[in-house]
């Protein structure tokens, strides 16, 4: 069995910390003093000198160390073990009193049911009009 490990691809983490942070080629490139075509080169590198690798750290917010150490799996599991899913909770933000609701939908259903009684007493007194009238 052999285990192979990841290699420290240093451009694909500077690009997804920038993804990360929001910030497009662009805005890096024009922070570094270079073109967006040089960020996109340096972004597909392997390795980079640490010098370069220090501007960039500053640029992005963090340090050379995080960017070396960067890892997606991390992130993963930070965000796992600290979001927390607030929908599982019973303190809902309603913008509406529930009960207000309730009683309109009552109120609305009364009112339907008044009108179809009156058309059908409307029905009967046609109808027994016509059958008188014959």
């Amino acid at each position: 069995m052999t285990t192979t490990t990841k290699p420290n691809h240093i451009g694909r983490k500077i690009a997804r910390i920038r993804e990360l942070r929001g910030m497009k080629q662009e805005t890096l490139a024009e922070e570094l003093g270079m073109s967006q075509q040089s960020v996109s080169s340096l972004e597909k590198s392997e390795t980079l000198e640490d010098e370069k690798l220090e501007n960039v750290a500053k640029i992005l917010g963090v340090t050379k160390e995080g960017i070396e150490n960067f890892s997606e799996e991390a992130i993963f599991n930070i965000i796992g073990n600290t979001y927390h899913d607030q929908s599982s909770s019973l303190n809902y933000n309603c913008s509406f009193n529930p009960l207000d609701k309730l009683v309109e939908a009552y109120e609305e259903n009364k009112k339907l049911y008044e009108r179809l009684v009156q058309a059908e007493k409307d029905k009967v007194a046609y109808l027994e009009k016509i059958l008188y009238k014959s």
